[in-house]
């Protein structure tokens, strides 16, 4: 059984695009191999520092991802700031990482670009924060998006310099967590890329109904079809792929033989496709609701996560101390 290790950012709320994409994965995922998944407040606190949101966004976001199908009793379900021992690792680590390979790291040049008044030391370390929350369980995978590919890259490479430094082979160089085929990618309603909160265009668990049905209603369309057959554009391919994903077989069918003979209407494809949305997040909607008013189960879930995390991570700090000359009196 390999171990895995994925952080999950404090701020922002659960879209389809997660839920139907990389969560469904994670839930599949935690049966079959170690998995530790962690709430990245400290993270968050490099652009984010709100004292009066920080809990709030925590609660939410763990409340949401419990909703969705990961198991406290399964994977290690943690908060990164109840793990102290990533604060240590990071400082450990930070004695090897270079000054100049943290500031050509795309995500800092770019941080610094948008937020020129906030470069804060947080940012800069940002990657070797990271690479204590991968190494301090010794991860072999990890499941990363695009914009944190050069981040697991990073480190890998710190992983490989410790062990070179030193003479030992003690931290493994993870790796990228591949879904290949079984990743389903849900497109935005904006008519072209992804799902995601940076681009405005998500549709959310925690959405009431009446929002889901106005943000479907509102989803880019064309002018439809002038010919039997014909092709569809990107938007309207997408709105058939986040169907593919939430409506039943018949009713798919139903639409693509409407367009296939130019009698579609869009406005019926998307008063369908929003009912189907709502159904499909009820459930999960109704738990979000549930768990978040339950403090006590949060409570419970944080502390006996916590525990099993500090125990793999007082492990690991016991052996670096070790390996790098840190004993006690």
């Amino acid at each position: 059984m390999k171990r895995v290790v994925s952080g999950i950012r404090s701020t922002g709320k659960l879209h389809l695009g997660n839920y139907f994409g990389a969560l469904k994965n994670f839930v599949t995922m935690q049966h079959d191999e170690e998995c530790f998944f962690f709430i990245a407040d400290y993270h968050s606190l490099t652009t984010h520092p709100d004292p009066k949101a920080l809990h709030t966004n925590v609660k939410n976001i763990l409340s949401e991802y419990l909703a969705a199908g990961i198991d406290p009793n399964v994977a290690t379900v943690y908060i990164q700031s109840d793990v102290p021992q990533v604060t240590e690792l990071s400082l450990l680590l930070s004695m090897h990482a270079y000054i100049g390979e943290l500031e050509r790291t795309a995500s800092f040049k770019d941080k610094v670009r948008k937020n020129p008044e906030n470069v804060n030391a947080g940012l800069l370390t940002y990657p070797v924060l990271m690479a204590a929350d991968i190494l301090l369980h010794r991860a072999d995978y990890v499941p990363v998006g695009k914009d944190q590919e050069q981040h697991l890259e990073l480190t890998r490479r710190f992983a490989r310099r410790f062990n070179q430094i030193y003479g030992v082979e003690y931290f493994p160089e993870s790796v990228p967590y591949n879904f290949g085929k079984a990743l389903v990618k849900i497109p935005g309603l904006d008519g072209n890329g992804k799902m995601g909160k940076s681009e405005g265009n998500g549709i959310y668990l925690s959405d009431p109904d009446d929002v889901i049905r106005k943000k479907v209603m509102k989803a880019v369309t064309d002018s439809g079809p002038t010919e039997p057959n014909s092709p569809m554009s990107e938007p309207i391919a997408n709105i058939f792929t986040i169907m593919d994903a939430v409506s039943a077989a018949d009713t798919i069918e139903y639409f693509k033989s409407k367009y296939a003979s130019c009698e579609i209407r869009y406005g019926d494809l998307k008063k369908q496709l929003a009912e189907d949305i709502i159904k499909a997040v009820a459930p999960v909607r109704e738990k979000i609701e549930d768990i978040k008013s339950n403090d006590k189960y949060l409570h419970e879930v944080t502390m006996e996560g916590a525990e099993r995390a500090r125990k793999s991570a007082d492990q690991t700090l016991k052996d670096v101390r070790e390996i790098m000359g840190i004993y006690h009196f």
